[in-house]
């Protein structure tokens, strides 16, 4: 989740929502995608860090079936990037900072519950979520021009 956090950091210094995301084999320890949140900047709705970094494994390991793997994000998922953990089969999500706004996990449709999902990976919230939680309150309050 730290490197989760210092993708999350250089999102926030490329003027992107400070989210970072990594995925992870846990069989071997080995990273094998990571992820910034870059929208903007690649003028792509769909770049949120998670689907970068699954795109990253993806590449990486020849399979857009991502079955075994973990993914470490920073927020809690949206339900695009859900919605497409749930498609790749990934194995187990691990979230920071709660999304009680736009989170599709454990807030709002609560993705991994529907009974029409195909997949549903093993989900927690994990480690970090205070500092996780920080990054993007200190972000949102630079660009509203409030004290942190």
């Amino acid at each position: 989740m730290r490197m989760a956090l210092d993708l999350a950091q250089a999102a926030a210094n490329a003027g992107e929502v400070p989210v970072g995301a990594v995925v992870v084999d846990e069989a071997t320890g080995q990273v094998v995608g990571t992820g910034a949140n870059a929208p903007v900047s690649s003028q792509d709705p769909t770049a949120h860090a998670e689907v970068v970094a699954m795109r990253a494994a993806a590449a990486a390991t020849g399979n857009y079936r991502l079955t075994g793997l973990t993914l470490y994000v920073t927020l809690e998922p949206c339900a695009m990037c859900a919605g497409a953990m749930s498609h790749a089969r990934i194995g187990r999500v691990v979230w920071a900072a709660d999304d009680p706004k736009g989170g599709a996990v454990v807030h709002g449709p609560r993705l991994f519950d529907q009974p029409t999902l195909h997949w549903r990976p093993l989900s927690e919230r994990g480690p970090l979520a205070d500092e996780s939680a920080l990054a993007l309150r200190t972000f949102f309050r630079a660009r509203r021009g409030t004290p942190v």
